[in-house]
């Protein structure tokens, strides 16, 4: 396995794999659909942000994507999705470690992300706190606003 830059012949891919993914979640087909401006992965968007992709046997299996935030102190980790038949094995840390060893690299105070409610867990087990709560397009549905300092990003790699 190994993880490089997404180029923009990596777009359709990328964007039929976060589809993939987000279904995973018992998400109905015409919800995805509702969301498919969200989740496509354009070239312009490889262009303007940071995305890498994890690949196996030459076939990419998980991505996360992230840009410096306007305040540059902040960090938004914008995408992390990992291919259906590979969720549960390890694959979203390992992109996760990938992440924080790069962000390390740049000047920052914290990580942000907006989580779906599904991987809230997953987040929270790597060290983030919700600090915020984000309606969603589904009623009754919010997303996690979580963070993660940078003293607990270096703590993390170094335990890693």
């Amino acid at each position: 396995m190994r993880i490089e830059k997404a180029t923009v012949k990596d777009a359709k891919e990328l964007t039929e794999l976060t589809i993939r993914s987000k279904s995973y979640w018992n998400y109905g087909v015409q919800q995805i659909e509702e969301w498919k401006n969200d989740l496509t992965i354009t070239a312009g968007y490889i262009l303007e942000k940071e995305v890498y992709k994890l690949f196996d046997k030459n076939q990419i299996i998980g991505y996360y994507s992230f840009f410096l935030e306007q305040n540059n102190t902040d960090i938004k980790l914008d995408n992390l999705f990992v291919a259906p038949n590979f969720i549960g094995k390890g694959i979203g840390k390992k992109l996760m470690i990938d992440f924080f060893r790069r962000i390390l690299m740049i000047k920052f105070n914290r990580v942000l992300l907006d989580a779906d409610p599904n991987a809230e867990n997953f987040y929270s087990h790597l060290g983030f706190n919700v600090i915020g709560k984000l309606e969603s397009s589904i009623a009754n549905r919010h997303l996690p606003i979580m963070e993660m300092k940078k003293s607990n990003v270096q703590h993390y790699v170094k335990m890693h």
